[in-house]
């Protein structure tokens, strides 16, 4: 997922009430790959309709986005675009590893080991175009708007709450520091997941949403953001996973603090740059990715088109959807009688 910087930064923990009447721009793709990883049954089967298509990403966008709302936070879905020539090595290494969790799922599922699938299962997700298409209809549906960036989903949520954009938004919801390599203004992690995780003892762990300013990280580590993207460089990103032999969060950081060059940094005698992507190549991309300054607007949700896509589509148990519904038009309703119009 990206560069961790998790060892080196301050994270303030928050609560959804510091998040109130604020936008958010969700890395979707990200999402998605959350619902499908955590939303399962005990042996980790994802949840499925009478057709044996998956519907776990569905249940995730319906549920999780009403619970957003009704603390009025407003998601803001933003879709990867073209995949980066840079990515692609990448890509093909997390396919082969999805496949790899998804055999050891199953041969640990017919052991009747339980808790070992569990983990494996949640490894295994695979999201689809089709899967993708069907998130988009129900985002339309409940009114949600969503942004189809041209690259880099991630790229374009960061811009997104920069002063550059058009509506300038809050923050970008995502588990993946990349975004404040993309320059993000701030992020919120932990947005639209569980509030408790199991670990691999079997017990549990909470989880807390938690607020990164980039302008704090900077200040913290005493670096600009340009030598914010050399780290990530050095210490490895989606682009060049395995980053540096030997190089981790802090050697990095010392070694950006040494140069003001980055020809010279990279000619230092630690870094041994093996890769076959080109590291000038990477570091421009973080600074200068494809984006588009495009507007949205929140609509109206149509409840009779949620309940064809859920109920009649996807077998979703309509009592359930009715009362998720309620919820809605309260949340809604809430709204708009103490801040003014949704739309």
């Amino acid at each position: 997922m990206g560069v961790d910087l998790g060892d080196l930064v301050e994270r303030e923990e928050i609560d959804f009430a510091d998040l109130n009447d604020e936008e958010i721009a969700i890395d979707a793709m990200n999402t998605l790959y959350q619902f499908l990883s955590i939303i399962r049954q005990r042996d980790g089967t994802p949840l499925k309709d009478s057709s044996g298509n998956i519907t776990s990403h569905l249940s995730g966008l319906f549920y999780r986005n009403i619970n957003l709302l009704e603390h009025n936070i407003r998601p803001v879905f933003v879709f990867d675009g073209e995949m980066p020539e840079l990515k692609e090595k990448e890509t093909s290494k997390r396919r082969k590893k999805r496949e790899e969790a998804r055999e050891e799922w199953k041969r640990l599922k017919e052991e009747g080991k339980v808790d070992e699938a569990y983990s494996k299962a949640t490894q295994s997700s695979k999201l689809t175009g089709d899967m993708i298409e069907e998130a988009k209809k129900l985002l339309d549906a409940m009114g949600l708007p969503y942004i189809q960036a041209p690259s880099e989903g991630e790229a374009q949520a960061a811009f997104m709450t920069t002063e550059e954009a058009p509506g300038k938004i809050y923050a970008v919801g995502s588990q993946d520091w990349d975004c404040l390599l993309f320059g993000a203004d701030r992020m919120v992690k932990n947005l639209t997941t569980r509030k408790t995780r199991k670990t691999s003892g079997g017990g549990k762990k909470e989880i807390s949403t938690e607020r990164i300013e980039l302008q704090d990280v900077l200040e913290q580590l005493e670096i600009t953001r340009e030598k914010l993207v050399w780290m990530g460089v050095l210490m490895g990103t989606d682009f060049n996973p395995d980053g540096i032999k030997g190089i981790g969060p802090k050697t990095a950081l010392k070694l950006v603090k040494e140069y003001e060059d980055f020809d010279e940094l990279l000619e230092d005698e630690k870094v041994e740059w093996e890769s076959d992507k080109d590291p000038y190549r990477i570091r421009d991309f973080f600074l200068n990715p494809p984006v588009v300054e495009e507007g949205y607007s929140f609509g109206e949700p149509d409840e009779e088109k949620i309940k064809e896509i859920l109920v009649d589509e996807h077998d979703f148990s309509e009592d359930r959807v009715e009362s998720g519904l309620e919820d809605l038009e309260k949340a809604l309703e809430s709204r708009q009688s103490g801040l003014g119009s949704f739309v």
